[in-house]
């Protein structure tokens, strides 16, 4: 392997060229045609970008997704036949399905034939396709057009098929943190901490000679330092957050918070994102490790740094940017974590944690340009520095799991079940601990001639942390990792456990089954419920108990560290367990539900996965769109007291629980 990667400019095009190639895909348009009389015909063109082709009508059972349409009639229309294709595909024996298939390539166009029996009407079309190069292939995309007849009677508008965020009603209450003001000082308190360990990161460190050095050359006295000190730490403040925000409130304008919302929802729980951060967290791992060095360009460091030399505000800001840019590889995966954690589609609690990350990484930088002889007392750079590196890659190793374990869960891959995850991050710090101790050398390390007290008691503690993880492959809870671990129905194996039953469902035409969604879908200390909402109110009404509703995400931190320190108080099981339904809705699932299951927005767009339409039902309802939340509701669908967002405070998660089952009481 090459010693050394001279740029991250491959890695950053590899990651913005996915990004860019999700968001191309066909543009489709609809013309109307009039025929004989009152007869038209509806002719609908795919617009294919180049170098792709998309797959025709079909079918194709147990092979690639067939382009499939279909026409809703309103009022006034009726359809004339089916669909037809007007374009000829390419057909061709596939080897990997093996059977013959037929592809468009650059357009295809499909027809419709109608019969209008009123003055004018309209009808929609609601489409699904797939297109691929020659490589890979995007996922499967679809889009609905809503056509009016006769022609002339509305615009006929092309529409570009592209994801759209359910939008709520009008009447909407506001959206609402459901991470709740616990929550976000939790996420703020995270980033401060992660920004002042940045300053012991091998590449931020080494400039701290560099700040100092600049700042001893200042002329004009006393109060103009100060001033320059001020705006140095403002500079690297405001590089760090501003892209952020700026990113934030542009998708804002665009599209309102839906759209915001739904980015950073894409970001948390899809596959692709969460793929890219986990291979970005091993490569800088590998370069920790010794493997290679990772490097902002040459060139752009040097061309910051030579502007840095000059006098002014100009000066200032070319070294806060120099910091920004040299400390990039060792800043970037603590940056990417602490964002991650805190989007949960809120608009603010992104920039405020950046903000807070970016304050604590540079007051260090601040003191030091406003008394540089502080530089005196602190430790030259040399093989420590390394050490803390090689420190940092194992702990990028074991953050990095992380992502893959989301996309994991939000796709039913069954990869990385909680033993498998505990296995990696048992072996990940049984090696950091031995390397503490000095029996593993890397290649830049020097030898240990004597354990210090400093790596004495840093290999204590990370033995003691490998010690607390092994129950946990039996099934002990691990409480303090809730949050980071997968849940703990994925485990295969828990000592002493219970085989738990899924609560029955109360169907419409009174039978008792399975509840939807229970072959892929649990709940956490082997409690009963349901993961339908239409189900859980029949069986609640059925049984006579209120519903207690959880709004959770296979990726939701926060959820997971509510079940774990929460929910597993005995006394909340209790009630759980016996005086409440429970309903879990999941906003980042995946799964693809039936055509009788779809859920059409007030916006027009049709939500085909569970994730999605339980999102949508959250924001229109109760103006949430992050998790988790709790809502506690009556018999006539309406919440029995104020729903409960995160907040780990047992006592209070009680009473909430007791106030709701009181109101239920008095309401009957």
């Amino acid at each position: 392997m090459c010693r050394k990667i001279r740029s991250l400019l491959p890695l950053l095009a590899l990651m913005l060229t996915s990004l860019a190639a999700s968001a191309q895909n066909v543009r489709w348009n609809s013309q109307v045609e009039p025929l004989e009389g009152n007869r038209y015909r509806i002719v609908l063109e795919a617009k294919i970008p180049a170098g792709y082709h998309m797959y025709d009508m079909g079918p194709y059972e147990g092979g690639p997704n067939a382009t499939a349409i279909t026409f809703i009639p309103g009022e006034g229309v009726a359809l004339d036949g089916s669909v037809e294709q007007l374009s000829t595909p390419h057909r061709y024996f596939d080897q990997m399905f093996q059977m013959e298939i037929g592809t468009f390539s650059g357009k295809a166009q499909f027809a419709q034939g109608v019969t209008l029996t009123a003055a004018e009407a309209t009808l929609k079309a609601r489409i699904e396709w797939m297109i691929c190069d020659d490589t890979s292939c995007m996922p499967p995309e679809d889009t609905e057009l809503t056509i009016t007849l006769p022609e002339g009677a509305a615009a006929t508008a092309a529409i570009e098929a592209a994801p759209t965020t359910p939008a709520p009603e009008t009447a909407a209450p506001a959206t609402k943190d459901a991470a709740g003001s616990k929550g976000l000082w939790a996420l703020i308190i995270e980033a401060i901490l992660w920004g002042f360990a940045a300053l012991l990161t091998p590449c931020v460190f080494p400039m701290v000679p560099m700040t100092v050095s600049y700042f001893l050359k200042g002329e004009g006295g006393a109060a103009l330092g100060r001033l320059r000190a001020s705006l140095y730490g403002l500079f690297i403040v405001l590089l760090y957050t501003v892209p952020i925000a700026a990113i934030i409130l542009i998708t804002r304008i665009v599209g309102g918070d839906a759209v915001t919302a739904d980015i950073f929802n894409w970001l948390a729980t899809h596959w692709l994102p969460n793929v890219i951060f986990f291979l970005v967290f091993m490569v800088f791992a590998a370069s920790f490790f010794g493997a290679f060095e990772i490097t902002m360009p040459s060139w752009m460091v040097n061309k910051t740094d030579s502007k840095a030399d000059t006098k002014g505000l100009g000066g200032i800001f070319f070294l806060a940017l120099t910091l920004v840019l040299v400390s990039f590889s060792c800043t970037g995966p603590i940056v990417g974590s602490v964002l991650i954690k805190s989007t949960s589609g809120e608009f603010w609690t992104p920039i405020i944690t950046m903000l807070a990350f970016s304050v604590a990484f540079a007051l260090p930088f601040t003191l030091f340009a406003l008394f540089p002889s502080v530089l005196k007392k602190l430790p030259k750079s040399g093989g420590w520095l390394n050490s803390v590196k090689v420190v940092i890659g194992f702990i990028e190793v074991a953050l990095g799991m992380k992502f893959l374990s989301v996309a994991d869960q939000t796709y039913h891959w069954g990869l990385l079940d909680r033993e498998i995850y505990l296995a990696v991050w048992i072996v990940v710090f049984s090696l950091l601990g031995l390397y503490l101790l000095g029996k593993i050398r890397f290649a830049h390390d020097d030898e240990v001639q004597h354990l210090g007290v400093g790596r004495l008691a840093l290999s204590i503690v990370v033995f003691s942390f490998v010690v607390y993880m092994i129950p946990g492959m039996w099934g002990a809870p691990l409480k303090g990792l809730s949050g980071y671990l997968p849940p703990l129905t994925t485990q295969d194996f828990v000592l002493g456990a219970n085989t738990a039953t899924a609560a029955p469902a109360a169907t419409s035409d009174g039978t008792v089954g399975k509840p939807k969604y229970s072959d892929f879908l649990h709940l956490p200390h082997g409690l009963e419920g349901f993961f339908d909402l239409e189900e859980a109110e029949a069986y609640a009404a059925k049984v006579g108990k209120p519903l207690f509703i959880d709004f959770t995400g296979h990726g939701c931190v926060n959820c997971r560290e509510m079940e774990a320190r929460v929910w597993s108080d005995p006394e909340v099981l209790e009630i759980l367990r016996n005086d409440y339904v429970i309903c879990a809705l999941y906003s980042d699932d995946k799964k693809v539900l039936p055509e009788e299951e779809w859920v059409t927005t007030d916006a027009g767009k049709v939500l085909k996965s569970l994730g999605k339409i339980n999102s949508y039902y959250a924001l229109k309802t109760y103006g949430v769109n992050a998790q988790p939340y709790y809502v506690l509701q009556g018999t006539d669908g309406q919440p029995l007291v104020e729903p409960r967002g995160y907040d780990l405070s047992v006592e209070g998660f009680i009473a909430f629980l007791r106030s709701g089952l009181e109101a239920y009481r008095n309401g009957k």
